[in-house]
C-alpha cells in the first residue's frame, strides 16, 4: 500500500511538473531512500488505426428518430423509422359512460383521434417536405430481447394486414396548426397523424374511428386498460412510422401520445375533453435505421484518416503496439498510458452539418458486443470514456493503463490482441447530492443513435498522428 501511494504521488508530480522524458531516470533516487529505490521511465510509441464498418448496433436509446437526411460530409443517406407502444397506468379510467355526450346509435364514440409524435429538436430544414405512413402493428414487439438498429417490423411480419395505414405529408414546422396554437406558451412541436377514418378490428367489427374502438373496448373490459401486458396484447400492440418519401429533416422524438377526443357532461356543462395514452420507457420505443451501405464501405477504405459516424455507421479501431510497449519492460509496472485523438476539421460548407460525436468509449475490440448487450458502464479499467474537447479539437484518454495491462496479462495470440474500438455513445447521468458535495454519476451508456460524423487523424502510411505515452515504474530493492 505504501509503495502504491508513493508511485501515485510520483506520477502526479511527473505529469504536473516536467515532461517525463530524460529526467525521469533519477526521480526515484531523489525522492525516496535507497531501501526501496524507485525508477520511473517514460516512452512514446506509434498507434495505427483503421475505420471499421459498424453494420448494426443495439437499438437501445431514450430518443427516437424519424426522417431522412443526407450527410453533407460523406454524401451518404440515413433514414430513421420509428416504432412506438403506449403505456397504461394501473388506475386508468374513462369518465362514466352516461356522462359522455359523444354518441351514435350504437353507444359512445370518439369525436376524433390522433397520434402526436412530440420532438425536442431536429436536424436539417424544418420546412423540408416529408412523407410517412403510420402502420398499426399486428402484435407487440416483446420486451426481454435484444433488438438492433436494423430491426424492421415490416420485414419481420409485425404489420397488421388490412390494419391502419395512414399516409401523410408533413413538415416539421406544421402549418396545418393555427398560429394561435403554435405560439402558445408551453407548446411542444409535434407531428400529427389523424386516425379518423372508419376502423375495423381483428374481429371484423367496424367503428367510425380508432378512438371509438378504444373507448368501446374500455367499456367491455376496463381491466385490460390497467395492465400494460394485456393492453399491448389485447387492445393496442403499437404503431410503426415509416418514411416513404422526401429528405432534409430528422426529428428527435421525445414521446408518442395517442389522444382520444369526446364531449363530456359535468355539473350540467358539456365540454370537449381528451384522454391520453403515452409512450414511455416502460414500453418499447425503437428506431429502425437504414444507411447507404455502399457508400459506407467506400468511406471505410479511405486512407489519411478514420471515421466515427452514427447511427450504425463507422467506428475507429486502434492497434496498440503491445510488443513495443513490453520490449525491455518485462519486469516493470505500467502505471499510465495516454492517447490523444486529434480531429480533422470538416471542409464541407453545408448549413446542415452533422454534429461531432460528443462522447466515445474505448473498449477491447472483442468486447464491444458484450459491453452494450450487458448494459455495462465505463469502469476505467477495461473500458474508458472520453468527451470531445472543442478547444483542443480532440478526444483525450488520460490513462488507459488498465486496458494495456489487460493485454499484458492476456497474451493469447488472437487477432484482436492489442486492438481497441472507439465507439460513439449516448451518456445518461444523474446528479447526486447538493452544493459542493454534488457528484454526477453515469447511469446508462448506449450507442449514439443521433446523426453525427467526424474524421480522426491517422491511418496514414509513413506518418503517424496517434501516439501512446506510457509511464513505467520499478522498485529496486537491495
Amino acid at each position: 500500500m505504501k509503495r502504491n501511494f508513493i508511485v501515485a504521488c510520483l506520477l502526479v508530480a511527473c505529469f504536473g511538473i516536467v515532461s517525463c522524458d530524460d529526467t525521469t531516470n533519477t526521480i526515484g533516487g531523489s525522492l525516496i531512500d535507497n531501501i526501496d529505490k524507485l525508477s520511473v521511465k517514460a516512452d512514446t510509441f506509434n498507434v495505427t488505426s483503421k475505420t471499421v464498418l459498424a453494420d448494426r448496433v443495439i437499438g437501445r436509446t431514450s430518443t427516437g428518430y424519424l426522417g431522412r437526411m443526407e450527410d453533407p460530409e460523406t454524401r451518404s443517406m440515413v433514414t430513421g423509422n420509428f416504432m412506438a407502444q403506449f403505456h397504461v397506468l394501473s388506475d386508468y379510467q374513462l369518465p362514466k359512460a352516461d356522462s359522455i355526450m359523444s354518441r351514435d346509435a350504437n353507444g359512445i364514440i370518439a369525436d376524433s383521434c390522433d397520434i402526436r409524435l412530440y420532438y425536442s429538436s431536429y436536424y436539417g430544414d424544418s420546412i423540408s417536405q416529408m412523407k410517412l405512413t403510420a402502420y398499426e402493428l399486428q402484435k407487440p414487439i416483446e420486451e426481454g430481447q435484444v433488438y438492433y438498429s436494423d430491426f424492421d417490423p415490416e420485414a419481420q411480419g409485425y404489420i397488421r394486414t388490412n390494419g391502419i395505414a395512414v399516409r401523410r405529408s408533413y413538415t416539421l414546422l406544421d402549418y396545418t396548426e393555427a398560429d394561435s396554437i403554435r405560439n402558445k406558451k408551453g407548446y411542444t412541436r409535434n407531428i400529427i397523424i389523424r386516425l379518423n377514418k372508419p376502423y375495423t378490428d381483428k374481429n371484423g367489427q367496424t367503428y367510425n374511428n380508432y378512438g371509438t374502438y378504444l373507448m368501446r373496448k374500455y367499456e367491455q373490459n376496463p381491466i385490460a386498460f390497467r395492465n400494460v401486458y394485456r393492453f399491448l396484447h389485447e387492445i393496442c400492440p403499437g404503431f410503426y412510422f415509416k418514411i416513404d418519401g422526401g429528405s432534409g429533416s430528422m426529428a428527435h422524438i421525445l414521446t408518442a401520445q395517442l389522444n382520444i377526443y369526446f364531449k363530456h357532461k359535468e355539473k350540467g356543462k358539456i365540454r370537449e375533453i381528451s384522454t391520453n395514452l403515452i409512450g414511455t420507457e416502460e414500453v418499447l420505443q425503437m428506431t429502425n435505421f437504414s444507411n447507404d451501405n455502399t457508400r459506407l464501405h467506400q468511406l471505410a477504405v479511405e486512407t489519411g484518416h478514420t471515421y466515427l459516424k452514427t447511427p450504425a455507421g463507422l467506428f475507429t479501431e486502434l492497434s496498440l503496439p503491445m510488443s513495443d510497449i513490453l520490449s525491455g519492460h518485462s519486469s516493470d509496472s505500467i502505471n499510465s498510458a495516454k492517447i490523444v485523438l486529434l480531429r480533422q476539421n470538416n471542409t464541407s460548407t453545408s448549413n446542415y452539418q452533422f454534429g461531432i460525436p460528443k462522447n466515445i468509449v474505448m473498449i477491447p475490440s472483442d468486447s464491444v458486443q458484450s459491453f452494450f448487450t450487458n448494459n455495462r458502464l465505463p469502469d476505467d479499467k477495461t473500458s474508458f470514456l472520453a468527451t470531445y474537447n472543442s478547444k483542443q479539437n480532440a478526444y483525450t484518454f488520460n490513462n488507459i493503463a488498465g486496458i494495456v495491462n489487460l493485454f499484458v496479462h492476456h497474451q493469447n495470440g488472437s487477432a484482436n490482441w492489442g486492438k481497441v474500438m472507439l465507439v460513439p455513445v449516448e451518456v445518461q447521468t444523474v446528479k447526486q447530492g447538493t452544493g459542493e458535495n454534488a457528484i454526477t454519476k453515469i447511469t446508462k451508456v448506449s450507442h449514439d443513435m443521433g446523426l453525427s460524423s467526424t474524421k480522426l487523424l491517422g491511418n496514414t502510411a509513413g506518418t503517424n498522428n496517434i501516439k501512446i505515452s506510457v509511464i513505467y515504474s520499478k522498485f529496486n530493492g537491495r
